[in-house]
């Protein structure tokens, strides 16, 4: 593995998530594979479980980690040819040589505009570092896929699952801000990759990008979507085909403790922060039913699992 942005970066899924499970038992088993060099974790958005779970995970290899919030203060020009006469002192073709010099991997974390489809789907901030960085970079969350939450994500549905071919139904939910498609476009494209029965729910209207949607079947009744589902993935997500829009909020579409009798027996998840009370009732958070705290733990190993494997690509499990 030279770099990890999608799911198309991973030879052996299957071997990856065994790794993952395997540092979820012996956290410190490779402590010495990162000894003397650095992970420098770049968050052009703010975040919490993505970057102390990144920094955890670095610290049980041996890794050492320079976190910068580059959102505010330090602003980079990522057009080319651009007279950079304005507010932006660097541009990206010195910045990533300058941070490849400071460290053995690179994460990024960025943000959809939510205003410019086409250049949001072009991921060009990511694409940019990749671009002229000269060593591996991770995304820690680019414009459209969160890659690490869904290698979570599938740990987790594999220490949970009770049958081989378990049903897991993404299910849309309202929120009080418009968010990107990033988590769901990702889950819906790992989920795909394995031997599971795969839905989407949503209003119409809240279709996914076409590469990611056609992936999966779409029903449009979430009571329909929940019967026998072994796995509830809730996410909002704001439209693709009206771009960044928030269209009518049927606040009904909330996952409540009386539509899991569809699935009686099924895991709720969620990548988490959560609305409580408006994506989820607080009655199934704190039921059973919720996976939310292992899923969010998931993270560490999820993220251990891929930096070693950057720092050891001769590894079979990668």
């Amino acid at each position: 593995m030279k770099k990890f942005t999608s799911i198309h970066d991973v030879q052996n899924l299957n071997g990856l998530i065994e790794l993952a499970q395997t540092y979820k038992q012996q956290a410190f088993r490779d402590a010495q594979l990162g000894q003397h060099k650095r992970l420098v974790l770049l968050f052009f958005n703010p975040s919490l479980r993505t970057r102390l779970s990144t920094q955890a995970a670095a610290h049980q290899l041996g890794l050492y980690s320079i976190t910068m919030n580059a959102a505010n203060g330090w602003q980079l020009e990522f057009e080319e040819g651009k007279i950079m006469n304005a507010n932006k002192a660097e541009h990206i073709k010195e910045a990533a040589a300058v941070i490849s010099q400071y460290a053995d991997i690179i994460g990024i974390r960025t943000f959809p505009s939510l205003d410019d489809r086409a250049k949001d789907y072009s991921d060009f901030i990511l694409h940019q570092f990749i671009q002229y960085a000269s060593v591996p970079v991770v995304s820690l969350e680019s414009a459209i896929r969160h890659p690490l939450q869904s290698l979570a994500d599938l740990l987790t549905i594999a220490e949970h699952k009770e049958r081989q071919r378990p049903k897991v139904v993404l299910s849309w939910a309202p929120h009080p801000k418009a968010l990107p498609q990033a988590v769901a476009n990702s889950f819906v494209e790992w989920v795909a990759a394995t031997d599971a029965e795969l839905v989407v729910t949503h209003p119409p209207g809240y279709e996914l990008a076409p590469e990611f949607g056609q992936q999966a079947q779409v029903v449009y009744d979430q009571k329909a979507a929940f019967e026998e589902a072994d796995f509830v993935y809730v996410k909002n997500w704001s439209s693709y085909k009206h771009y960044g829009q928030r269209l009518a909020q049927d606040h009904n579409w909330m996952v409540t403790l009386d539509k899991l009798q569809a699935c009686p027996d099924a895991k709720v998840m969620h990548c988490l922060p959560v609305r409580r009370n408006v994506v989820i009732e607080g009655k199934v958070l704190d039921s059973p039913h919720s996976l939310v705290i292992e899923q969010a733990n998931n993270r560490t190993f999820a993220a251990q699992a891929v930096l070693s494997c950057l720092l050891n690509p001769k590894n079979i499990l990668c």
